[in-house]
């Protein structure tokens, strides 16, 4: 069996370790529900648009996409770390299903309105909150800990090659053929996504199985006291509020991941405030058209892409802590190009190399989330973070264009690029090859069966 050091220095890889059956029937739910995803995200705006041009009326079909990310994310961790993961992610693609096929009947048959639009969006993004900090919490018991960096980077690569690639002209396209018809696909992507989940096998609960040594009668008695204690904090026992609180202590208590949290935070307020403009900038100063913008979003798709399809590779060989520290320096130069260039290529070249950024940090983050939180608690931390970051694109979203009207089209640019430099001489030292050797070498914790 093949084996070699990690690039930190930290621990043992097993690089001939299998991803296995579970994980691939995991991949293949996640990916093809986040092509359903993606085409309601692009068809929403296109129904609200053929029936009002108010632009107050069609930006809240985003508006209630975004919503339950800062209402539903932390409450959403607490059910996560309290219930089978497995079987809460087919409730909820069920959910889904039933959902779209409400929506795509009504509007197929004559029946449609903006505002069962947005009670749709609203109840199918609650739960890909959860059902995104479930399948986050099942991975560490669905891989080898030694190939949580490869097992997140396909997970990533699904989802932005749906999302960013193929979703976007496919939505559109079937949107032309019939307005509902877009919806209709989006439900069929949760029935396939709920039945491949139910495929896989073993029970995901978040308390750690019982020791080999004990014997069947010590093993359903811990059973039975695991199942007990379960089904009394489900009936509220433990209040909601302080096992976010706890979550978000414990968060709070681990330097490397409280840092990439407001990291993520901080950076996605800039981001999402600089993509907010990027088609003026595209029209003012690159002089692109339609095609042309949305060609700069395929580039970051096709960088998302290779990033997550080499993201292990690369890490192992430049280290974790050099990739999150030359991400920082691409978040820079990023917000610095945008700021200053006029070329439409050297933009794309940029954005390209974002989109790999992006999708190394998420598999450095996730994967360092996974190796040291505790399994009881993943669930929890994640969807504390996924609240974070949510914000920050709330926020991000409204000042992007509050800033450009007040300042000039290149002033959220700027900005971004003077906080990107902040952060990075800020927290440099916090990702040394030291602590996050650490992280690596710290040995698993017990998962569930």
């Amino acid at each position: 069996m093949a084996k070699n050091e990690n690039g930190d220095g930290g621990g043992v890889r097993d690089e001939a370790a299998p991803l296995g059956a579970r994980f691939v029937k995991l991949w293949a739910a996640s990916t093809t529900s986040a092509l359903g995803s993606g085409l309601a995200l692009i068809a929403a705006p296109l129904y609200v648009a053929s029936r009002t041009s108010n632009p107050l009326i069609v930006s809240g079909a985003t508006g209630a996409a975004w919503l339950p990310w800062l209402l539903f994310a932390l409450p959403g961790g607490v059910l996560v770390d309290r219930v089978d993961r497995r079987r809460l992610m087919v409730v909820i693609d069920w959910t889904r299903v039933a959902t779209m096929a409400v929506l795509a009947i009504a509007i197929a048959t004559g029946h449609g309105s903006i505002a069962l639009l947005y009670a749709a969006l609203f109840v199918i993004n609650a739960g890909e909150i959860v059902f995104r900090s479930a399948s986050q919490a099942m991975i560490p018991a669905v891989v080898p800990r030694a190939r949580l960096e490869r097992a997140n980077g396909w997970l990533t690569g699904g989802t932005t090659l749906m999302q960013g690639l193929l979703a976007g002209p496919l939505a559109g396209f079937l949107f032309a053929v019939a307005a509902s018809i877009p919806f209709f696909v989006n439900a069929g992507t949760y029935l396939a996504s709920a039945v491949l989940i139910g495929l896989v096998a073993g029970t995901y609960r978040s308390s750690p199985r019982p020791a080999a040594t004990s014997s069947r009668s010590e093993a359903r008695e811990a059973r039975e006291a695991r199942e007990t204690r379960e089904v009394a904090a489900v009936r509220g026992m433990r209040s909601v509020r302080a096992e976010i609180a706890e979550g978000f202590r414990w968060l709070m208590g681990q330097r490397l991941l409280r840092t990439m949290a407001i990291l993520i935070g901080l950076l996605n307020v800039t981001l999402t405030a600089a993509t907010a403009v990027l088609v003026l900038l595209a029209k003012e100063r690159l002089g692109l058209g339609s095609v042309g913008y949305g060609l700069l979003f395929t580039a970051m798709a096709a960088g998302g892409i290779l990033g997550a399809v080499i993201g292990d590779r690369l890490i192992g060989w430049v280290t974790a802590t050099w990739t999150i520290r030359i991400g920082l320096l691409i978040e820079a130069g990023t917000h610095l190009v945008l700021a200053t260039s006029r070329d439409p290529y050297l933009v794309g070249f940029i954005l390209f190399a974002f989109g790999l950024h992006n999708s190394l940090w998420t598999i450095v983050g996730s994967s360092l989330r996974q190796r040291l939180t505790p399994p009881e608690m993943l669930g929890r931390v994640g969807s504390t973070t996924l609240f974070v970051a949510a914000g920050g694109n709330c926020v991000g979203a409204v000042l992007g264009g509050v800033i450009a009207s007040s300042f000039g089209l290149t002033a959220p640019y700027w900005i971004g690029f003077v906080v990107a430099v902040i952060v990075s001489a800020a927290t440099w030292r916090v990702f040394d090859r030291a602590t996050v050797a650490r992280a690596y070498a710290q040995p698993a914790p017990a998962q569930a069966s």
